[in-house]
């Protein structure tokens, strides 16, 4: 009887049969439909039609697009196995997201408009003057896709007809924000419970024998509840459902890594580029662009050889790892661009030098991590105190305030930037009133639309602060 439960759980499960397979194919046809509508009706001749979509996006794809852009596959299977592994708290993360796409909406929004940008590494060169924090930023968002999503949602936002439709967008992708926590967390928790020999699993043999990671089988919560549970042909509908998920976040980052590498680095290459070369090289049609694909062969190929590390890593749980790497190395770069936003004292030795120590700290405290990780059940935990003690969403604060500190140390031992470097660039010198970006002159409507948003932000945060206290 006690080895029961354990034979039959690693019977062979259910597989595809042919209506699922039949409606995954109709599912990425109507896709593809759609993907080659929409680039027909945005203008694709100029750097801003190609890359931002001739910013002319209404508010519900740019939502939409906020929504897939941050979720993807990742979180799809990572929220669901953290879910079953640790319960509903993982949801604050996407409730925090609120706050996060709020202030992208009332905040940066309009200065990233009033200053022309495409790229934030373009933002940052503008704004500090100089190419070598650019060139960082650029590198770094083409190596990590936690910059390049950071990226094209603010490309995305970027993209919008005027700027209540980029509040709107924002604004919907909150809204949809929530809907993680019945859809993907609380199955994760079911099929713990419905599965615990091999989602629950605690002996590293077992868990090597359900998933071939010893360290833990949550990530497996989500996809084994679909080809256990649901009836053929909605089966084959979540599955496609996943695998669009997948596509979103590899077309996202290769749009803003296209973006990246034509805007800050090909340009930097070749200054005199002109707009049709800039396409060419954003299409991967120009020759020399070549390169370009190789890294991301490059990249992918080492992504793959990277997956051991993964299932290592934080339990084995996929979602605790992402955020573990984004509160080691966000940290530094969240407080160049708020010093740069807010305090207009802020210069390019300040910030170049704040960026450095961010970068060594969180990179000293990742590779501790991955040389020391987290023992299996049962085992003592021998690690470093800077793991086994501080959490990384501590260690995240303190490198946030850390960066900032010597930004602001190292900006006031030199000299204050010039006017160029603050005009339009910073919030307390914007001269020019984001409304004129709005392509129509109904002032009134523009008003109206304008209140509408503020509504439903105040009824989002609303929301996010009665969730927090209900489930809390």
């Amino acid at each position: 009887m006690a080895d029961n439960a354990t034979s039959d759980t690693h019977t062979p499960g259910p597989q595809l049969w042919a209506t699922d397979i039949i409606i995954i194919t109709l599912y990425f046809a109507l896709n593809v439909a759609v993907g080659i509508w929409s680039s027909c009706r945005a203008s694709r001749n100029t750097v801003s039609g190609y890359f931002l979509a001739g910013r002319d996006m209404a508010w519900w794809p740019i939502g939409a697009s906020l929504f897939a852009s941050s979720e993807g596959s990742g979180l799809f299977i990572g929220l669901a196995g953290s879910g079953a592994a640790g319960g509903l708290a993982v949801a604050g993360f996407e409730w925090n997201a609120t706050y996060v796409l709020l202030a992208l909406a009332w905040v940066f929004v309009p200065i990233y408009i009033s200053s022309e940008i495409v790229t934030m590494p373009e933002y940052i060169q503008k704004r500090f003057g100089g190419q070598r924090i650019r060139t960082y930023l650029s590198v770094l968002s083409l190596l990590l896709s936690v910059f390049t999503k950071i990226s094209v949602i603010v490309q995305r936002s970027l993209s919008a007809r005027d700027l209540n439709h980029a509040k709107a967008g924002s604004i919907l992708a909150s809204y949809l924000k929530m809907l993680p926590m019945w859809l993907i967390i609380m199955p994760g928790m079911v099929s713990r419970v419905l599965f615990p020999d091999d989602v629950g699993c605690v002996v590293p043999a077992e868990c090597l024998r359900a998933c071939g990671a010893e360290i833990g089988c949550s990530n497996i919560a989500y996809p084994k509840l679909v080809m256990e549970l649901m009836p053929v042909g909605l089966r084959g509908l979540m599955i496609a459902v996943m695998m669009a998920a997948l596509m979103s976040s590899l077309t996202s980052i290769f749009n803003s890594s296209s973006t990246l590498f034509t805007m800050d680095i090909w340009r930097r290459l070749r200054p005199h580029a002109g707009e049709r070369e800039l396409l060419l090289v954003g299409r991967r049609k120009l020759q020399k662009s070549r390169k370009a694909e190789l890294v991301i062969v490059v990249l992918i190929g080492v992504s793959v050889a990277w997956i051991p590390v993964l299932q290592g890593s934080n339990s084995g749980q996929l979602f605790i790892y992402m955020q573990s790497v984004t509160s080691s190395l966000a940290p530094p770069v969240t407080a160049v661009f708020l010093l740069g936003i807010f305090w207009r004292r802020a210069n390019e030795q300040g910030a170049f030098w704040g960026l450095m120590v961010g970068l060594a700290v969180g990179a000293s405290r990742l590779v501790l991590e991955f040389l020391h990780p987290v023992p299996p059940c049962g085992h003592p935990d021998l690690r470093p105190p800077i793991l086994g003690s501080i959490h990384y969403l501590h260690i995240a604060i303190a490198l946030f305030m850390l960066s900032g500190a010597v930004v602001v140390v190292g900006s006031l031992l030199t000299p204050p930037p010039q006017g160029i470097l603050i005009e339009n660039l910073t919030w307390w010198t914007l001269t020019r009133d984001p409304a004129s970006w709005a392509k129509a002159s109904d002032c009134t409507r523009h008003a109206f639309w304008a209140r509408v948003c503020s509504l439903n932000a105040i009824l989002l945060m609303c929301v996010n602060i009665f969730f927090y206290a209900y489930f809390a």
